[in-house]
């Protein structure tokens, strides 16, 4: 494997659905802009409450992606 440089940069998803979810969410929204994602690392899950209620679940996700050399 030639030598590589990778940038990990955090990011939130959010679901109503599931964490699983979530996570799907940001990943993919990601992808819309930055190439080359490699790996994505939870790096904490919560959950918002509303009424006594989970509305909302969110996960922080580490995401890397490789530089490009110019």
């Amino acid at each position: 494997m030639a030598d590589s440089v990778y940038r990990v940069t955090e990011v939130i998803g959010v679901s109503s659905d599931s964490w699983e979810q979530a996570a799907r969410n940001a990943v993919e929204t990601a992808g819309e802009s930055v190439r080359e994602l490699r790996i994505a690392e939870v790096v904490r899950q919560d959950v918002t409450i509303e009424d006594g209620k989970v509305a909302d679940f969110r996960v922080r996700l580490g995401i890397s992606f490789k530089y490009e050399k110019s």
